[in-house]
């Protein structure tokens, strides 16, 4: 019965979006026009359920590239009312449009002079007649068993109001660049905008040997730098090779006495590399392709400055 009752709630709250297509007019245009062409900041307001939606839309929006914040409609009668500008754009909700402390602000925005947007189930309401765009997000039904608290309802609005803001943000040619800034703590930013160079082993935690060096000795420096592969290198300094795990695996398995052999005879020659410009996320997907563990990293002259390891992707938050 319970999981029964949990479909009939879902089937309901996806008919109140699916209705919304519907409704879809010009009003919803020229609300994306309004926040597109807002000099100021998008000022959303409302109260109870379909306040705390606002709090996400406005959430949202802010995120992809447009100024925005939150104001209590009760707390904007007693002063934050000053937090609005001619400038602005007022996106205004309440399901029944008549909610008094919202409908009691509509007259001293209109006389800031902000745009107002009415998200209402209600479009012949107080708040639509004084609303500059109306969206249309009535429900024919609660999925509440009363009928009573918002559900429907205000899934409708949140809905719409995503609508609206991926709208604002293709037409405004906000880009993944442009999200990763505003984001730089989450995992999407760090894959837009963290470079190789900041997470790369370099100094004494980057294993580089010559290519003279006994396959003895290379181990035990990697075994210093505390790394998985050791970068091999000319006289010149010049990268030749890497030496890693998988190397010493393989000649290994076909008997070879190793120690008392040059790294240049069991090394990758000619490995993939990266260079430290590039951005850690291109690391993890030649890593992912190439199957590889290590890439050496290398600067504009091919000169060898770094390794990554998919350990340091890890540790980036990447993996």
């Amino acid at each position: 019965m319970t999981i029964k009752r949990a479909k009939e709630v879902l089937r309901l709250e996806a008919k109140a979006i699916e209705d919304l297509c519907s409704r879809l007019n010009k009003d919803f245009e020229k609300a994306v026009d309004l926040v597109v062409k807002c000099k100021g900041r998008v000022v959303i307001t409302g109260m109870g359920k379909g306040g705390i939606i606002g709090r996400k839309i406005s959430a949202t929006i802010s995120s992809l590239g447009t100024p925005s914040l939150w104001l209590h409609s009760a707390e904007a009668s007693h002063g934050d009312l000053g937090r609005i500008k001619k400038e602005d754009v007022v996106i205004a909700i309440s399901n029944s449009g008549e909610t008094q402390e919202v409908k009691g602000l509509l007259p001293q925005i209109k006389k800031i002079g902000a745009k107002i947007i009415a998200i209402t189930g209600n479009v012949t309401s107080t708040l639509a007649k004084y609303s500059d765009a109306v969206l249309d997000t009535h429900v024919k039904k609660e999925a509440c068993s009363l009928g009573l608290a918002p559900t429907s309802s205000t899934t409708a609005m949140l809905a719409m109001g995503d609508a609206l803001a991926v709208c604002v943000v293709e037409k405004k040619g906000f880009k993944k660049e442009d999200f990763a800034f505003l984001h730089p703590g989450g995992s999407l930013g760090k894959s837009l905008l963290l470079t190789v160079e900041a997470i790369m082993r370099k100094g004494r935690s980057n294993c580089i040997v010559r290519y003279e060096t006994s396959v003895k000795n290379t181990l035990l420096s990697i075994t210093s730098s505390r790394a998985g592969a050791a970068i091999v290198v000319d006289k010149k300094g010049k990268l030749m090779g890497i030496f890693t795990d998988g190397d010493l695996r393989r000649h290994l398995e076909e008997g070879e006495d190793l120690v008392s052999k040059k790294v240049k005879d069991v090394m990758t020659k000619n490995p993939i590399t990266i260079n430290s410009k590039k951005l850690a996320s291109e690391a993890l997907r030649i890593l992912r392709e190439k199957k590889v563990d290590e890439l050496p990293v290398v600067d504009d002259k091919n000169r060898p400055v770094g390794l990554l390891d998919v350990q340091d992707l890890l540790k980036a938050g990447l993996l």
